[in-house]
């Protein structure tokens, strides 16, 4: 067998795609053995469980992903459209680049496995709850107009954003290989929205 099949790191490679296809409850031990082309014995050697390995799986997504999109550079006093845009455009495109990784992670957090929920919970609530109040403390220093409401122009924001990234899920479905000027297009009309609500909220 092939030498490098033995690494931990090659087999996470290899069980991402494995977990993008079938999903997590769908995919046995046996099957991610057969496509790492080892023992379920060896996997087990470096993992304790289907559910450990699916774990180191995520964090090493969630890492990856955290130091290609720059969270943990954001400066406090960076203007909070300018920051919503740039690391959304950075996600959009990462992703459109990992279709599967995209897939783990989608399946993770918005349709968790009955089996991870609470591990998950646990593991990175905290992580993206404190996210999300770095983006909270940019958006109070956003000026408003007189009589908008800054908890429901921050929800509005994140309905819209949700919108638009789950239209980009749905093409990334339907196409693996998301077409350029698609992807462009969701940007393109997502960032006009953005404006739109800012221009009608901001001083």
């Amino acid at each position: 067998m092939p030498k490098k099949l033995y690494d931990k790191e090659e087999i996470l490679d290899t069980c991402l795609s494995v977990f993008a296809e079938h999903g997590y409850d769908k995919t046995s031990t046996a099957m991610l053995a057969e496509a790492s082309g080892i023992s379920r014995a060896l996997i087990f050697h470096h993992f304790k469980s289907k559910k450990d390995l699916y774990i180191s799986l995520l964090d090493r997504c969630f890492e990856k992903g955290s130091m290609v999109m720059g969270f943990e550079s954001v400066s406090e006093d960076e203007d909070f459209f300018e920051v919503k845009d740039r690391i959304s455009t950075i996600k959009f495109k990462y992703y459109k680049e990992n279709p599967d990784l995209y897939k783990v992670i989608i399946e993770a957090f918005y349709n968790t496995p009955d089996e991870l929920k609470s591990e998950i919970e646990t593991k990175y609530g905290s992580l993206i709850e404190e996210r999300d109040k770095v983006q909270e403390r940019l958006f109070a220093n956003v000026p408003l107009r007189e009589n908008v409401d800054r908890k429901e122009a921050y929800k509005l924001i994140k309905l819209t954003l949700d919108y638009f990234e789950n239209k980009y899920v749905s093409e990334l479905v339907d196409n693996r290989e998301l077409n350029e000027c698609i992807l462009e297009n969701i940007i393109k009309e997502r960032s006009s929205f953005i404006n739109m609500i800012r221009f009608g909220i901001q001083k």
